[in-house]
């Protein structure tokens, strides 16, 4: 006979199995699990370079297939070219320019089909990325290279001048006509081809990586990410592409590599997964549309004010008919002008995410179209190898499907801490190694993540705590408001 508890806990069990959700822990764990070749890496010795380039060596006509393309000049590196360029660079900085393990290399430049090959460089004879935004200010960039501890800087030259003040020896990207002799990326490639690089000794716990961010709150900070953290990163990113199908998609970037979320796709990510991608140096509107036009671009990572541009774009005479597939990360993105993207491009594919600095990008993800397209205010499920915790501020209880609670994350992409800022690092990671994030958030009963707003940005009005986003998202419902926004 069934009794009453039996079916409390078979729909309690029924629940967990759709969520992920433990009542007994109180952690939300991902549903799907990688497997075979999709494995996250457990080797202790292995840096994210040597990762990249294993997988370049599996990729059918790895030789004269094309990895990425400037989108201003045509400018075409296959992959043959951009792992020999990977290896004579890395040698240029050992031999050429004294580059050692744990030395910091500071890089200043916009994206460009340069950009991999220096951070793969880099990290193959184990030195550590910074990069920089290159709007910043001399004042800014002065201070993130004397934070970060940089030996060394690579800048695009017209950025070059910025960096005069540190006292950093700063090598340029590009030739120079007017540079004299000055070394340049592009001759330390050219003439390093012949050296021999010393056997690797990095492990995946070493540091790879130092990439500013306000953190969870506050002011910047340099985030710790490891070779794991990225490896992890970059295998979950290989498996999402296999599983889409989009290996021989055409994808487009105008993510700035400096971000994590432009690094880990367009540096890294998309290369083990064998794409091609369209560089723009920086995003504009019209340039974006001529890049889908002309290089019948199927995907485009992207951001919510790109997803606006598009929706609010009145004009014509481009073909974007080759676009399938459109990702939005780095803020979430309103329900409503989701609608809108899906009523104005109803063949294209719409899928948000969720992802930080410290969490190494993407921490969550819809796997189909019509995952999202049913959920159009949640920012995916946990992505494979991530667990959750929704914890009310007040409590610190941990809540289950629907409670609302800061948003905690765990897994091998979170960062190691805060460079140098021991306070900060405690604040923000638990002695469990749980993430706090800052976001105010909840799962529902499927194990979607829904994003409410920044918990100390969440306005207080008559008892009520109204969320700065849900303003944003009424304002552009307006059609005379181009973009809006909130501030407490």
């Amino acid at each position: 006979m069934v009794t009453f508890q039996d079916q409390v806990n078979r729909t309690r069990l029924s629940s967990q199995r759709k969520s992920g959700y433990d009542p007994r822990t109180g952690v939300y764990n991902a549903l799907i699990k990688l497997k075979g070749k999709h494995k996250i890496p457990t080797k202790v010795r292995l840096d994210t370079a040597s990762f990249v380039l294993s997988q370049l060596s599996k990729l059918d006509l790895a030789e004269s297939r094309v990895a990425l393309i400037d989108s201003a000049t045509n400018h075409r590196v296959t992959y043959g070219q951009l792992k020999r360029s990977v290896y004579s660079l890395a040698a240029g900085l050992y031999h050429r320019l004294g580059v050692r393990k744990g030395d910091v290399v500071f890089l200043l430049s916009p994206n460009s089909t340069l950009y991999p090959t220096i951070c793969l460089a880099i990290l193959l004879i184990g030195g550590v990325v910074t990069t920089a935004n290159p709007v910043s200010t001399v004042s800014e960039l002065t201070k993130q290279v004397l934070d970060s501890g940089a030996k060394l800087a690579i800048a695009a030259p017209e950025e070059k001048h910025k960096l005069l003040s540190t006292g950093v020896p700063t090598v340029a990207t590009t030739r120079e006509p007017s540079s004299g002799n000055e070394l340049s990326v592009e001759e330390l490639i050219d003439c390093s081809e012949s050296m021999v690089l010393p056997e690797n000794h990095v492990d995946q716990s070493d540091t790879a990586a130092v990439l500013y961010s306000s953190g969870t709150t506050g002011t910047s900070k340099g985030v710790i990410l490891t070779h794991k953290s990225l490896i992890s990163t970059i295998t979950i990113l290989k498996w999402a592409v296999d599983i889409s199908s989009a290996k021989d998609d055409i994808f487009l970037c105008f993510i700035p590599m400096f971000h994590i979320y432009g690094l880990a796709f367009f540096g890294f990510g998309l290369l083990c997964a064998g794409t091609t991608t369209v560089l723009m140096r920086r995003f504009d509107l019209k340039g974006m549309l001529e890049a889908i036009q002309t290089y019948k671009v199927n995907s485009i990572p992207a951001v919510p004010p790109v997803i606006l541009s598009l929706v609010k774009y009145n004009g014509g005479g481009y073909d974007l008919s080759s676009l399938r597939s459109v990702g939005s990360g780095a803020a979430p993105l309103s329900k409503h002008l989701a609608h809108q993207f899906r009523a104005k491009f109803p063949w294209v594919e719409l899928k948000p995410g969720y992802g930080l600095t410290e969490s190494c990008g993407a921490a969550s993800y819809f796997v189909t179209a019509e995952e999202a397209k049913a959920r159009s205010a949640a920012s995916g499920a946990l992505l494979p190898s991530f667990c959750a915790k929704v914890v009310d501020p007040a409590t610190k209880m941990a809540m289950g499907p629907y409670g609302e609670g800061e948003l905690w994350l765990k897994g091998p992409a979170v960062m190691k801490g805060y460079l140098g800022n021991e306070v900060a690092t405690s604040e923000t990671i638990d002695s469990d190694g749980w993430l706090r994030t800052g976001d105010l958030c909840y799962f529902d009963e499927d194990g979607y993540l829904f994003i409410v707003d920044r918990i100390k940005e969440l306005i207080k009005y008559n008892g009520y705590q109204v969320a700065p986003a849900e303003l944003e998202a009424i304002l552009l419902n307006h059609p005379d408001i181009l973009d809006a926004a909130v501030i407490p």
